[in-house]
């Protein structure tokens, strides 16, 4: 394992603690073809590892004991075949929650956290979706369940933040909203709130107005561009984009 470093503030762990957790969230959704075909049952005990530089590695646990940090699950392969892909990938999601939770906690006792820069840093992680929300969908869930999909629908054509292709059956990407007049202004900061709540389906971040989004056709969940690896100039060609986890519910399981 490698790339580790220690950083020394709040701040400092929960960018750690987002990198490495944007790292895991892209192996168990955006890139998960390759992360099944890497998690091979045949092979010694794996860990998923996620990286402050936000990339994940699926290799063998650290050989000296005790490790520089603590270690994820040991041996998430086994079980790839054994069971459902999704109740899999949940579980292995689950556990990545509780190593990233034990990572950062690990540098806050290592360096000294009091009890409010631990309860600081608790709130700051917690005001995220866990690994396993996003992944299981429950994060999905939540959003649907206060409306910002439908939302979303009932203003897309009166929206300047949004552009559509005529063409497309409902793709929507959402760009930096143009100047407002005085007038406007509180009606913007209105519509703004409202985008806030929405969550990226893959990363979980919130919404900003100066980021490419597009919605799945599919499920109707928003997503970073750069999540999904579509470009505002790609998605322009695309007359119905499904998701990644939509693409893969059709994936045929030996």
């Amino acid at each position: 394992m490698s790339g580790v470093y220690n950083p020394r503030t709040v701040e400092e762990v929960f960018r750690d603690f987002k990198a490495r957790r944007a790292g895991i969230i892209n192996a168990l959704t955006t890139e998960v073809e390759d992360f099944y075909q890497q998690c091979d049952p045949e092979k010694e005990n794996l860990c998923l590892y996620g990286f402050p530089s936000e990339q994940w590695e699926v290799n063998l646990p650290a050989e000296e004991v005790p490790p520089e940090l603590p270690e994820p699950a040991l041996g998430i392969n086994f079980a790839r075949d054994g069971m459902q892909e999704k109740d899999w990938l949940s579980l292995v999601a689950v556990h990545s929650d509780a190593w990233l939770l034990s990572v950062a906690f690990y540098f806050g006792a290592r360096f000294g956290f009091d009890k409010a820069d631990r309860k600081r840093l608790f709130n700051m992680i917690n005001d995220l979706p866990t690994i396993f929300e996003v992944v299981s969908g429950i994060a999905k869930k939540n959003k649907k369940e206060k409306s910002v999909v439908s939302n979303h629908s009932s203003t897309k054509s009166k929206s300047n933040s949004k552009v559509r292709d005529p063409e497309s059956q409902g793709k929507y990407l959402k760009q930096q909203p143009p100047a407002m007049k005085d007038d406007e202004e509180e009606l913007e900061d209105d519509d703004e709130d409202e985008h806030g709540e929405t969550l990226c389906g893959a990363c979980g971040a919130n919404y900003a107005s100066n980021e490419f989004w597009i919605c799945c056709d599919i499920c109707e969940i928003w997503f970073h561009g750069k999540c999904v690896k579509i470009t505002p100039a790609r998605a322009e060609h695309i007359k119905q984009y499904k998701c990644p986890a939509c693409s893969s519910n059709k994936r045929a399981r030996p």
